[in-house]
């Protein structure tokens, strides 16, 4: 039998999955389980919907979203800046990397650009009878 067959090892099957979109989900759940142990009335109705990763591991886009839509990304923007230390050594405690990647927050405007099409087709659909 060849060597590389049936061994189990780390090539052998499996979902293909790089390594930064799995860091992606476990931040994800760590700060969002983080953003509701902080009472902090400017976060309370905030999603965190995604986080990209680099692939080096370096920065991590946060994407989020809330209900308080546009208006309110300036101020939730500067409550997960004021959080981003925190923010960064709980996920330094949680993962096993050997470094910590840094965080930049933006809004998630392709589900806000989804819920307008939603509106508009409504709209169209109501005004066609």
């Amino acid at each position: 039998m060849a060597r590389n067959q049936s061994r189990g090892g780390r090539n052998s099957g499996g979902p293909k999955y790089p390594r930064s979109a799995r860091v992606g989900e476990t931040l994800r759940e760590i700060i969002a389980e983080d953003l509701v142990r902080f009472d902090d009335e400017r976060l309370e109705f905030v999603t965190v919907t995604g986080i990209d990763v680099d692939p080096e591991l370096n920065r991590a886009t946060v994407f989020f979203d809330s209900l308080a839509g546009e208006e309110g990304d300036e101020e939730i923007i500067e409550a997960l800046g004021d959080y981003r230390v925190k923010l960064q050594a709980s996920i330094a405690r949680q993962i096993k990397a050997k470094k910590t990647p840094i965080l930049d927050f933006k809004p998630d405007i392709a589900i806000r650009s989804s819920e307008r099409i939603d509106e508009i087709l409504r709209a169209d659909r109501e005004r066609r009878g």
